[in-house]
C-alpha cells in the first residue's frame, strides 16, 4: 500500500520519499491501516539507506500541508541520511529544517524543472545549492533499481 521513491533534486545523497499509493493530501485522512503500512515501508527503507549511504543517523519527516512546506498535495515521508557533523558548514545538524522549508526541500518545483532540464549531474556538496540540478530519469531509475536490490538483500 506504499511505495518508496528517490527524490529528484535530493536533499543529500540518498535522500528518498515513501507514500501511500493512495493519494492524499494530509496524513489525519489516511486510514489505521495506511498509516502501519506507511511507517512500516520507511522503517524497512530506513534500514537500507543507512547501510548503503554509511549513514550514523537519519531525518525522517512529514511536511503535512503547505504551511509546513508540502509542495505536492499527496502524503510523503522524507528518509534522509546524515552523517556526524555533515552540516557543521551550515551551521549545525539543524540546517536541515531550513533546506526542507526552503528551496532545497521544494519537492513539486522539482518535478517541473526536469522536464525542463535533461542535465545530467552527479551529488554536489549540500552548500551548493546553486549546482543542485534535478536529476534525470535515467539517474533516478539506476538509484532505484540498485536500492530494491538492497533492500532484498536486507530481508534475505
Amino acid at each position: 500500500m506504499s511505495f518508496a521513491l528517490v527524490n529528484i533534486k535530493p536533499i543529500l545523497p540518498g535522500h528518498v520519499l515513501v507514500s501511500p499509493l493512495r493519494r492524499i493530501p494530509r496524513f489525519h485522512d489516511l486510514t489505521p491501516h495506511e498509516v502501519a503500512d506507511l511507517f512500516a515501508t520507511v522503517q524497512r527503507v530506513s534500514h537500507t539507506i543507512e547501510r548503503v549511504y554509511k549513514a550514523s543517523a537519519l531525518n525522517i519527516a512529514i511536511q503535512d500541508g503547505e504551511d509546513a512546506g508540502q509542495s505536492v498535495p499527496h502524503v510523503h515521508v522524507h528518509i534522509i541520511p546524515r552523517k556526524h557533523k555533515d552540516l557543521d558548514h551550515m551551521g549545525g545538524s539543524d540546517a536541515i529544517y531550513r533546506m526542507m522549508d526552503g528551496e532545497e526541500g521544494d519537492v513539486g518545483a522539482h518535478l517541473e524543472d526536469i522536464n525542463k532540464s535533461k542535465t545530467r549531474t552527479t551529488f554536489p556538496a549540500p552548500d551548493a545549492d546553486d549546482q543542485r540540478r534535478p536529476r534525470t530519469q535515467d539517474e533516478m531509475k539506476e538509484e532505484a533499481e540498485w536500492l530494491a536490490e538492497e533492500i532484498q538483500k536486507d530481508e534475505n
